[in-house]
């Protein structure tokens, strides 16, 4: 097969997903297209060029809907020649994408593909596209459904974490996140948003809150207790599932668990002949992808066998990986990774994650992996592995190698 390769990945910044964020009067469809022209414009593509551009976003209702991914073409600078589809595997839609068209180029299916994704959680929010596991009484039983918070907090009952385990990590992803960002480590891949007029917006991530410490997330309330224990009661439902557990441990809040915000990122995925005859230089090249279905109730633990999936499709060890990016949508789903597979916190998310800086759910797989590319490029290490969970039970998973 035809090797793929990473030629370059931008994003945006995160905005806070709320009224008052800055990106709240910016559409999916002109963030979209300021982070494609990003593209564009740093890698010289004119013309019809690239095959595709398959783009992740979660909530495909209203102004994210209608194959936003073919809207986003025509509203930037790309050639109208160029198609668009856009996926959903909810929290890994971006990382999926990427996967896709890393597949494409390596199945001899053209030669470049633009992936990635957005999410603007301020304007559309998570859940009003509806969703039958959730909403359609006959599935919710058959799988035992609860919420995603219900689901890490079953992780950290089963796991043996604690409300200090939690947020303890959830301190430092915010310390790594605000260190990351005064060393300017983020400066190859962050675009800034501009409004119609080119004024800027936005020039870093408005989520985090570096001041944090464990005396202030240890004045939180546990955001789930509520619902699991008194209504409507999802608790039961999952010791139904679990009956060895005697109750759940309700240890996350607002604080250990990933922000809601606004953000889109892009990577350009081609061969090594697109490469060559475009002056571009490859930065990596994709080992491996994979994805894989878990149980639907826990939820969250995806990362653990997609992990253990993926390394045996590359014929490759723990060890071989040098650096690990895995989404903070929860503590407890980091914490797990860890313990599965005695990995040092050093090598993890070494730069903060979603709960310093925010988790815009159809673009925060593309993010993460240009994050992995950007730090393993600056500490000059060679393997690194992007993984996320993903609502409903699933994960997905990529290897990049430095070339």
């Amino acid at each position: 097969m035809t090797d793929a390769y990473i030629f370059d990945a931008v994003r945006s910044p995160r905005g806070k997903g709320r009224k008052d964020g800055s990106l709240h009067e910016v559409t999916a469809l002109h963030l979209s297209a300021e982070v494609l022209n990003a593209v564009k414009d740093r890698n010289g593509l004119d013309g019809h060029v690239v095959e595709d551009l398959i783009w992740g976003n979660v909530t495909q209702v209203g102004e994210q809907g209608g194959c936003l991914a073919r809207s986003a073409v025509l509203a930037s600078d790309l050639d109208e020649r160029i198609p668009g589809v856009s996926i959903n595997r909810f929290c890994a839609s971006g990382l999926e994408a990427v996967n896709m068209a890393a597949n494409q180029v390596r199945g001899g299916a053209g030669g470049a593909y633009i992936a990635g994704g957005v999410e603007m959680m301020g304007r559309v929010p998570m859940g009003s596209d509806g969703a039958a596991i959730a909403v359609d009484p006959s599935l919710a039983m058959k799988t035992y459904f609860v919420p995603q918070g219900i689901s890490a907090d079953i992780i950290a009952t089963e796991y043996g974490f604690t409300r200090d385990d939690a947020d303890a990590y959830a301190v430092e992803s915010q310390a790594r996140a605000a260190a990351a960002w005064e060393d300017g480590r983020f400066g190859k891949s962050v675009v800034t948003v501009r409004d119609v007029n080119g004024l800027p917006i936005l020039e870093r991530d408005e989520y985090m809150r570096p001041g944090t410490d464990m005396q202030a997330l240890g004045s939180l309330d546990p955001a789930f207790k509520q619902m699991g224990e008194v209504m409507p009661g999802f608790d039961k439902v999952a010791m139904m599932k679990y009956p060895h557990l005697e109750r759940i441990e309700h240890i996350h809040h607002a604080g250990n668990s990933s922000g809601i915000v606004d953000g889109a990122a892009a990577i350009l995925i081609g061969s090594k002949e697109f490469g060559e005859a475009h002056g571009l230089k490859a930065r990596a090249r994709i080992r491996a992808t994979a994805k894989i279905g878990t149980d639907p109730t826990i939820m969250l633990t995806g990362p653990v066998p997609v992990t253990e999936k993926i390394l045996k499709d590359a014929g490759m060890a723990i060890g071989d990986i040098d650096l690990f990016e895995v989404n903070e949508a929860f503590a407890s789903v980091v914490l797990r990774f860890m313990q599965a597979f005695d990995v040092d916190h050093g090598t993890v998310n070494v730069n903060g994650g979603a709960i310093a800086m925010g988790h815009p759910l159809g673009a925060t797989g593309a993010i993460i992996l240009g994050t992995l590319l950007d730090e393993l490029e600056r500490s000059d290490k060679e393997i690194g592995l992007a993984t996320l969970c993903v609502a409903s039970g699933m994960g997905a998973a990529t290897v990049i190698e430095r070339v």
